[in-house]
């Protein structure tokens, strides 16, 4: 039982490259499913793995065993070190919870308050712009979902850019990226080696919505000068908005505005099923491992109630 709860706390740092080859490599749509499920599939086996583990330390200890109604004492492999790992165990869950929960709220606060200013502004469809000095376009979700640009991002790019610009952020709002930039924040906070899946699943969603952009206007060479002259326009500085809200100056630009000029004509994509799979196994013995961990530990505690035999 040991392993097997080891097993999904270790798998994650095995992930960060064949996640970024997915992302770099699969068709983008694609990538944002494949990633975004690994990183839950990862994150759920550590989270079970930590609880198993809390769970055992504790229920060494006289009042938790009283309490779970133990007539014997429950046996482990390592129980010279069950109470420490127990420990360590819990503090990373609630350390990790309390990140969660923070970011959880700063997050809710910044996208009502970006909702309140969108709400303040007058709108063309769903097209809200703001007066502001600094270039800045993002997707911000809700219902109905807006497209919030900067009066100086209009000014810096042409009306066919402008085009471009609206067209990628629209796909964000009808392909709900939302909802994967979410769960890849979550997943991160389960797990620190998950950030790299976190920014993998980013760079797909962004890679998502140039494609669907490339679509809309049908000039994969004037999408990448768009989200280019977007990137330069909006420099260095870094806007404060929500996280679930991407933005077209998101991500590595140059690698975004590379795959834009050297992708194949659609339906001649090359894509890398292995590496997928790669990235799916791990996810699938991390689910497994931890599952079969919880079911060895269950079955011990039934034992230490007498319950079962052993």
């Amino acid at each position: 039982m040991t392993t097997l709860l080891l097993l999904p706390l270790l798998l994650p740092f095995l992930t960060p490259a064949p996640a970024e080859r997915t992302a770099r490599r699969l068709a983008p749509a694609s990538a944002v499913w494949v990633l975004t499920l690994a990183a839950l599939a990862l994150a759920g086996g550590s989270v079970i793995a930590l609880g198993a583990l809390a769970l055992t330390g504790l229920l060494k200890l006289p009042l938790f065993a009283s309490l779970g109604e133990l007539v014997h004492p429950l046996r482990t492999p390592w129980d010279a070190v069950a109470v420490p790992s127990a420990a360590a165990a819990a503090g990373l869950i609630a350390v990790g919870a309390w990140a969660l929960a923070r970011h959880t709220v700063r997050q809710v606060r910044m996208l009502r308050a970006a909702r309140a200013e969108a709400g303040r502004r007058p709108a063309a469809g769903d097209l809200c712009v703001v007066d502001s000095p600094h270039a800045d376009a993002y997707a911000l979700p809700g219902r109905p979902g807006r497209v919030v640009v900067t009066t100086a991002m209009i000014r810096s790019l042409d009306a066919a850019e402008r085009e471009v610009l609206f067209a990628h952020e629209r796909a964000h709002n009808a392909y709900r990226h939302r909802y994967f930039l979410a769960a890849a924040e979550l997943a991160a906070h389960c797990h620190p080696a998950l950030r790299a899946v976190r920014d993998a699943i980013r760079y797909a969603a962004e890679r998502a919505a140039d494609e669907a952009a490339a679509a809309t206007v049908g000039d994969r060479r004037l999408t990448a000068r768009a989200i280019a002259r977007a990137a330069l326009a909006s420099g260095t500085r870094r806007p404060e908005r929500p996280a679930v809200a991407p933005a077209v100056t998101t991500g590595p630009v140059p690698r975004r505005v590379a795959a834009l000029l050297a992708a194949p004509a659609p339906g001649r994509r090359r894509a890398a099923p292995w590496v997928a799979l790669l990235l799916a196994a791990c996810a699938a013995a991390s689910l497994c491992a931890s599952t079969a961990g919880m079911a060895g530990f269950h079955h011990k505690v039934e034992v230490a109630q007498g319950e079962a035999a052993r």
